[in-house]
């Protein structure tokens, strides 16, 4: 287990070039240089780069472990994050110790049970909702659509209603987040606001715009006569307390939402345009795929999202600093440092998936994988709350176009992975080619009629 220590420090190897080569290297090619540099080193080595400073980089599900499971008295956030620049101090991705656990016992109720069940109707609606337009016979990208798609059910689930605050959202949302992620991972004085055509002005722009709508949905939310009876996920905030019996401040739950609304969409639509991305290039998958949703299956259809998660990861990383000097494995970290959990390269390795550059999505059916190895969404106390969620949109998605279409396979190379700041996308952005099926079953024609307000 990770140790606090006063032994000499002792880190991993790693390249000698100077700072600013190794961030842009990391940032710009991020697949690229990453794999690079774990041939080179291993599963552990030291980087130095612009704004997170030293960085031990591990990928053994061993040391992951001991990471995601280490007190939180010696293992904290990194200094330099999302939440304190971009999402706003009330943010989870903000929180450590004991004030993180209470958020997300707050948290965690609204995306299971009952509730889950209905985001899924609303993510079935949506998803006919956008691909009764889609052209037949003509390849284009799927990032797009399918960043509608979550947009649209994480602004339903989140709100519960429709109004002109949501279509505002609907416009803002894709600009701020583009924005957001590529202001995100440069140094903390580009992302301060210092006049409105700074970068950090223009997104305190947004962001300013941002907390007005989703205050003006705050008070429309209290002053509905049916508050205490909506099972939206404000509504529940809303009526949410601490152990002690204290509501969560309203400016906190302003900042949660919008992180709910910029996690809960850029990460999941990407995933999947990888994961059409993945499916057109094995033609024999893509045949038992939809043999298996015509039959009312998900198993393969659930291992096809994780080996796509697994060999096309969206986040590269799950960062923590070091609160002091610590011993983790065999390695001394002296305090300050960043622990950078390499998901691209833990789930890349031989060791754990055995063919691990094949695209092979049978490894996971009837197989679930190392919780330390497979890591997503990241582990321990931070590991990410809408985990379900995002799994939930993202079969119910796939589900939905196989069971409308029948997607045209191609031969052309894979696409290249581009980094997009905080997320890695497909750089065609997911092309794909579809052909409607002929006979849309029953719950296709019930979600159409639902997704144009007809009743059903």
């Amino acid at each position: 287990m990770t140790a606090a220590t006063t032994e000499p420090v002792k880190l991993p190897p790693g390249p000698r070039i100077p700072k600013l080569i190794q961030g842009a290297a990391v940032l710009t090619a991020r697949y690229g240089a990453i794999a690079a540099l774990g041939r080179r080193y291993g599963s552990e080595f030291t980087l130095n780069i612009p704004v997170f400073g030293e960085t031990v980089v591990i990928s053994n599900p061993a040391l992951v472990k001991e990471l995601f499971s280490s007190s939180r008295e010696l293992i904290g956030r990194p200094q330099n994050n999302l939440g304190g620049d971009v999402l706003g101090p009330g943010s989870i991705f903000n929180l450590e110790g004991d004030e993180l656990l209470a958020r997300r016992k707050l948290l965690l109720p609204p995306f299971s049970g009952k509730n889950m069940r209905a985001y899924e109707s609303i993510t079935e609606e949506e998803v006919v909702r956008e691909i009764r337009s889609w052209p037949e016979g003509v390849e284009f990208a799927t990032l797009e659509p399918m960043m509608r798609i979550t947009l649209n059910t994480i602004l339903r689930a989140v709100f519960g209603a429709e109004g002109e605050e949501l279509d505002e959202l609907r416009e803002l949302m894709p600009k701020a987040v583009e924005f957001g992620s590529k202001i995100a991972l440069m140094p903390s004085i580009v992302r301060k606001d210092v006049g409105p055509w700074s970068p950090g002005g223009k997104f305190a722009q947004y962001r300013r715009r941002m907390d007005e709508l989703l205050s003006s949905l705050m008070r429309q939310a209290r002053s509905d006569p049916n508050f205490t009876d909506r099972g939206d996920v404000l509504s529940l905030l809303l009526q949410a307390r601490y152990d002690d019996g204290q509501p969560m401040p309203d400016n906190y739950i302003v900042d949660e939402l919008l992180t709910m609304l910029v996690a809960g969409h850029e990460t999941t639509s990407t995933q999947l345009a990888w994961t059409i991305e993945r499916i057109r290039r094995h033609p024999n998958l893509l045949t038992r795929l939809t043999e298996e949703v015509d039959a009312g299956g998900n198993e393969l259809l659930l291992a096809t999202i994780a080996e796509s998660q697994r060999t096309r990861p969206v986040l590269t990383a799950a960062l923590r600093r070091t609160r002091t000097r610590v011993r983790l494995g065999e390695w001394v970290i002296p305090e300050g440092d960043t622990i950078l959990a390499s998901t691209q390269l833990a789930m890349a390795a031989e060791s754990s998936f055995p063919d691990a550059e094949k695209f092979d999505p049978d490894r996971f059916v009837g197989n679930p994988p190392n919780p330390f190895a497979w890591i997503p969404f990241g582990g321990g106390m931070m590991r990410c709350i809408g985990a379900s969620f995002a799994t939930m949109e993202m079969e119910v998605t796939l589900r939905t176009m196989l069971r409308e279409f029948r997607v045209e396979p191609t031969s052309e190379p894979d696409e290249k992975p581009h980094s997009r700041g905080v997320t890695v996308t497909p750089a065609r952005g997911g092309r794909i080619v579809v052909h409607r099926r002929t006979a849309p079953s029953a719950t296709a024609a019930d979600a159409v009629s639902a997704a144009k307000g007809d009743p059903v």
